[in-house]
């Protein structure tokens, strides 16, 4: 299967087709959070700096707001974590916007940053619609804006986008999935229309369950601020009415967590198997648990996203970003990958898995570019 989808400026560290691993998405909160009592306990290392810092981070401090759609979820925590300890080496006045799921909640705080004299602003997730208005307000009012995982090309094309390479992350995972089930079975399938990253995710899905004659069984999901445990009873639903499904596949981990829930609920260990895309703690925790049935995944290391996305942000405001849209790569993780090397945590990931780190990714000899 060959997809020609990736945009300029996907950085593809050698990844080999191979190694194993996942990448998430995340939902935010509408208060304002100081970013050291946000940030989880994963400590990063600094590279060494070796020249001076350019204007304007040689005139005071810098300050940036992080505009987000949700922060619930372990993966958006360790996105957080990466995004503020970068921050913090640069020595930046880094303010955080959590609008806890709610779309509403996210315009009002976009609204509240651009009013408050930040320098630039992160808008990670979000709805299409509601934040384009609001992105182009700040570019108007001379306020550089990085976008992370929303799909603005055509709505706001002055906006730097980042996002990681969902549509890869999709087909590596469910060639896994192919390879494992084969063609012509029952599958479910559990994910929401109107989110950038899970909407490109959709379209390797659709492609794939026709190439392999999989028969979608059901389709349930939900996008709240209790993922895992709201999909869990849809996810059970569809177990109950469909006995013949035999994967699901679920593209972002809160939406996986909640399917190896209704599985185990229903006592299906050993003939029903989740496919998910994303990694963190509490998904290698799921996934090297006894007769887990989290076969596969595919994604990034949240914190070295966050602290890339940070970097970008810090880049564009030197003018030294060169172009405007850029992809971060991830990789395959299976569950034989993490038993078999005994790595029960995102660290021993790291050091089996060193394509994860991204400290050269967006950097300069100015930056102290945090790594993990």
């Amino acid at each position: 299967m060959k997809l020609a989808r990736n945009k300029a400026g996907l950085f593809a560290a050698g990844i080999g087709v191979a190694a194993l691993v996942l990448a998430g998405c995340t939902q935010a909160t509408t208060e304002t959070a100081p970013a050291e009592e946000e940030a989880s306990s994963t400590a990063a290392e600094t590279t060494e700096v070796t020249a001076e810092a350019p204007a304007p981070f040689n005139e005071g401090t810098v300050k940036i707001a992080i505009v987000e759609n949700s922060g619930a979820g372990d993966y958006f925590q360790q996105f957080r974590n990466g995004a503020v300890q970068q921050a913090e080496a640069m020595g930046i006045d880094f303010e955080i916007y959590d609008a806890q799921a709610d779309n509403a909640k996210q315009a009002t705080d976009m609204e509240t940053a651009i009013g408050s004299g930040v320098d630039g602003i992160i808008v990670r997730h979000g709805n299409t619609d509601t934040m384009c208005p609001l992105i182009n307000q700040a570019l108007d009012a001379g306020i550089p804006v990085v976008i992370y995982d929303i799909e603005v090309t055509e709505c706001a094309p002055r906006a730097v986008e980042t996002s990681q390479s969902d549509f890869d992350l999709a087909e590596t995972v469910l060639t896994q999935m192919a390879a494992d089930m084969g063609t012509g079975i029952e599958v479910g399938y559990v994910n929401v229309f109107g989110i950038a990253p899970l909407d490109r995710r959709h379209t390797i899905w659709e492609e794939f369950k026709a190439e392999n004659s999989w028969t979608e069984s059901f389709f349930v999901g939900e996008f709240t601020n209790s993922v895992a445990t709201d999909n869990a009873q849809l996810v059970d639903a569809g177990l109950k009415a469909n006995s013949g499904v035999t994967a699901i596949f679920a593209p972002y981990d809160e939406f996986t967590k909640g399917t190896v829930s209704a599985i185990e609920q229903n006592g299906m260990e050993g003939s029903v198997f989740a496919y998910g895309i994303d990694i963190s703690n509490a998904d290698i925790e799921v996934m090297t648990a006894e007769n887990s049935p989290w076969k596969a995944t595919a994604g990034t290391d949240p914190n070295a996203i966050g602290a890339a996305v940070v970097r970008t942000m810090i880049l564009h405001l030197a003018g030294e970003l060169d172009m405007n849209e850029y992809q971060f790569p991830g990789v395959l993780i299976t569950q034989d990958f993490l038993v078999e090397n005994a790595i029960t945590n995102m660290d021993e990931l790291r050091a089996a898995l060193p394509e994860l780190n991204l400290s050269t990714t967006m950097g300069a000899d100015w930056i102290p570019a945090v790594s993990f």
